[in-house]
């Protein structure tokens, strides 16, 4: 481990350097982030899975900076031009553009007019010239040759070798690259004829912006826009300033040498500095994008899975549709399929009556607690047909976001799972198993497909692959997971298992029967001891041997509770049951090497709720009756809505009319603004006003301000709000807001 990196690290997330090499050394054992976070707090200072990931992300950066370094002092070595003074700035520096300015004059090059010019021996000339600007030109004369035919000809030539010795001036580079950063501007143009073809991107027909100031989904549509062929976009800062950072370095006297000189660095700049210097920039502002991007999308891919789960009871799920009916499935308190068939509730005839007879039967048949239905075409109308019906008891109907569901029905996930059913089938299975525990179902759909991202497909897909990828681990090891019923998907997201050995654990259980103890893991064939470690204490087993199999506490500290309850007198089950217990112990009593003072607070908070849910409990949501399409919508309405998707400018809200409802960040709520621990959060239940209605374009505009602007249909308003509930509890963060902040502080790592 190189000690740079830890003293780099610490410095930059501003933590010691004992908690970034220790975590950087429980990592390179094979640790992986939510083991560490949640079990090594001793070990790391109770990081949490933000920093470690963001520990992980830099040390890989600072080996990749290691490796190009070792590469580039190789080849310059080799080239016999290394110097003690140049070897001091290749090791002292740790930016990959500072080391590339520093390698490009001895970086092999293609053949270029430079390089053409040396051939023809004019580089005494180019030297002549730079070095005695108040000098005349009269010495290209003298440069004649048989390739050289005129003096300004070797002039030229000249010129080009000197144009290439500003553009590998790693100075000269390092004042223009911090000009592009203080004043650059991102500016684009309309391409001629394609006007009418790029209408949606008419905001950007004639933009300019300091660069350092457009937001990520700016850059993103302009770069999208662009690689269709309807814009044009440049990022540079005013040529006349560029020229003057240029001219000040460069030309040093006031004769016809200087004036030659001069045009060698118009030259240099407009060919080679800033061709290179914007597609650099252009990466850049791409790269922070991406990164603003595929933070809002990982932020709201992380609400969604923690949403509320109905939990383990029996469900119908229903699949809307009008010509070709609603597709109907009866789920047991597992998610699996007890019946399916079609029903036609919206049809004006007898198909109604036997929908309701068929819905009816199958709850009673089924036991059914709750009913799902899809908020797709025509959902609207079933759930106002189901809640009329009377089922002799209490059953909840819930919307159920179904976006993806297609996806998965046609994946091979879904086949595997049910190969004799067809994708309408599938498609309600998955509705009704959203409901059940939206994370077990929603962790077989690719993120992307989920409908709650941001320029998801132009953004680096490997970056937002393991963005989104460290979130499915980190929720699904926040909840944990039955081992004894949790599919072979969820179980790969466990810490330390992954694909193979989880479907070798679900193979366990259908040879040997449910896991009675979590010790019976290592017979689970390649579980070894480290994956044990990492993955036993996110894993839970329902009536086992040993209470603590349904906790959080880590088999490696059972030895601890057992001391715990030996003093209290008590058996593990009586300690985890009676409070008055718990509170007579003295935390610190139990600190021993290996296990400190957080160690033991943890283990007594889980003793306190062994196996609780973190996640909220769920709630009903209902729509503003007699809203059903976007002509129902009318400026000035009141509506209960719930938020779908964030983005860096605004967030979508679903009313009840099948196309969401755009809130731009100018019209959140004055709360939602001002403080960010009241932020918007992803299915929150919120309460809008409708400024705008343009059902030709399928553009709804609302509010979520107090005191919005009312426009002219008061007629049908809907003044009063959902429900307030546990679940609408505002999040701790959201990306709304913290958007701001992220922006903050990637401008000014930006400036650095």
């Amino acid at each position: 481990m190189n000690p740079k990196h830890i003293t780099l690290i610490s410095s930059e997330l501003g933590i010691s350097a004992r908690q970034a090499e220790n975590t950087m050394n429980l990592l390179s054992e094979g640790s992986t982030v939510p083991f560490i976070s949640r079990y090594r707090k001793e070990v790391t200072g109770s990081l949490d899975e933000v920093q470690i990931g963001r520990i992980e992300d830099l040390q890989k950066r600072y080996k990749e900076v290691d490796e190009r370094r070792e590469f580039i002092i190789k080849t310059i070595t080799e080239q016999e031009k290394m110097t003690p003074e140049l070897l001091e700035k290749l090791e002292a520096t740790w930016v990959l553009a500072e080391l590339e300015d520093m390698y490009l004059p001895y970086k092999p090059k293609r053949k270029t007019r430079a390089t053409v010019a040396i051939e023809k021996g004019l580089e005494p000339l180019a030297r002549l010239l730079f070095d005695a600007q108040d000098g005349d030109i009269s010495a290209a004369e003298t440069f004649l040759n048989e390739q050289v035919a005129s003096s300004e000809e070797a002039l030229k030539g000249a010129r080009d070798i000197i144009a290439e010795w500003i553009n590998e001036n790693a100075e000269c580079r390092d004042k223009l690259r911090k000009l592009f950063t203080n004043t650059g501007k991102m500016t684009s143009k309309v391409a001629e004829g394609k006007e009418e073809e790029g209408n949606k991107y008419k905001d950007y027909f004639d933009f300019s912006e300091d660069l350092r100031e457009v937001p990520s989904h700016r850059v993103l549509a302009i770069l999208r826009a662009e690689t269709e062929g309807i814009l044009f976009s440049t990022i540079a800062p005013l040529e006349e300033d560029a020229m003057e950072v240029i001219s000040k370095q460069f030309v040093t006297g006031r004769g016809a040498a200087a004036e030659q000189v001069g045009k060698a660095a118009a030259d240099s700049y407009k060919r080679l500095l800033r061709p290179s210097l914007e597609n650099e920039f252009r990466a850049v502002a791409k790269d922070k994008a991406d990164t603003e991007a595929i933070d809002v999308f990982a932020e709201n891919l992380r609400q969604l899975l923690l949403a509320a789960p109905l939990g383990p009871k029996a469900v119908i799920a229903i699949d809307p549709g009008y010509r070709t009916g609603c597709k109907i499935v009866a789920l047991d308190n597992q998610g699996n399929m007890l019946d399916n068939d079609v029903i036609f509730p919206l049809e004006k005839n007898y198909k109604r009556d036997d929908a309701e007879a068929l819905l009816k039967k199958w709850a009673d048949r089924y036991d059914t607690a709750a009913i799902a239905v899809g908020n797709g075409t025509a959902g609207r109308e079933t759930e106002e047909f189901v809640k009329k019906i009377d089922f002799g008891k209490k059953i909840n109907v819930f919307m159920v976001n179904e976006s993806g569901a297609s996806v998965y029905s046609a994946s091979e996930v879904a086949r595997e799972e049910f190969p004799d059913q067809d994708v309408t089938v599938r498609g309600a299975v998955s509705i009704g198993r959203r409901l059940i525990d939206p994370l077990a179902e929603l962790v077989k759909i690719d993120p992307k497909s989920i409908g709650v991202g941001q320029y998801q497909h132009d953004v680096n897909q490997s970056s937002l692959k393991q963005s989104l990828d460290r979130v499915v681990v980190s929720c699904v090891n926040n909840v944990g997971v039955n081992l004894n019923t949790a599919s072979k998907h969820l179980l790969a997201y466990i810490s330390g298992l992954g694909p193979a050995l989880a479907e070798n654990i679900v193979k366990y259980r259908k040879e040997n029967g449910a896991f009675s103890n979590r010790m019976q893991l290592k017979k689970v064939h390649r579980l070894g001891e480290k994956a044990f470690e990492q993955c036993a204490g996110f894993l839970r087993i329902e009536n086992g041997d040993n209470p603590l199999d349904n906790s959080a506490v880590h088999p490696e500290r059972y030895a601890i509770v057992e001391e715990i309850a030996g003093k209290q007198n008590c058996s593990i089950q009586e300690l985890m049951g009676q409070e008055d217990l718990r509170k007579k112990i003295n935390a610190k009593e139990f600190t021993r090497e290996d296990a400190g003072l957080l160690t033991i607070e943890d283990i007594l908070k889980e003793l306190a709720k062994p196996s609780r849910d973190p996640r909220d409990e769920i709630s009903i949501f209902e729509y503003a009756e007699g809203i059903h399409k976007i002509e129902d919508v009318k400026p000035g309405m009141v509506l209960p809505g719930v938020v779908t998707n964030i983005t860096a400018f605004g967030a979508f809200v679903d009313i009840g009319v099948k196309q969401d409802g755009l809130v731009h960040i100018s019209h959140m709520s004055n709360k939602f603004i001002s403080n960010p621990n009241e932020a918007v959060k992803l299915n929150q239940k919120v309460q809008v006003t409708v400024l705008e209605v343009d059902a030709a374009r399928k553009r709804i505009s609302l509010s979520m301000k107090e005191h919005a602007p009312k426009g002219g249909g008061g007629g049908q308003q809907q003044s009063s709000g959902p429900r307030k509930d546990k679940k609408d509890k505002p999040a701790k963060e959201a990306p709304m807001n913290d958007f701001q902040a992220k922006l903050a502080a990637l401008k000014n790592k930006f400036d650095k």
